[in-house]
């Protein structure tokens, strides 16, 4: 019997979403910015696999925030150097 675990489900873990090709275009038009310049995520963090982002994808994470309210934050899926 196997139990698979959805890390997004628990409270503590904020939404997580893969941009579209337009909503990443706007938001490097919007700041002026490459890709490259996001920070980084890795491809085997569990949230990023639970939505089943790829290396190259930028995800959109969604946190409430005391003082704002909502604070989005995004992220560049990269793979993991080998050791």
């Amino acid at each position: 019997m196997s139990t698979r675990l959805n890390v997004l489900d628990h409270a503590m873990v904020p939404d997580h979403q893969i941009m579209t090709e337009e909503e990443l275009a706007g938001l490097l038009s919007l700041y002026n910015i490459t890709s490259e310049q996001l920070p980084r995520i890795y491809h085997d963090d569990p949230a990023v696999k639970t939505i089943g982002a790829k290396p190259g994808d930028v995800i959109r994470i969604i946190r409430t925030s005391h003082t704002a309210g909502r604070a989005e934050s995004y992220r560049l899926v990269i793979k993991r150097p080998k050791k």
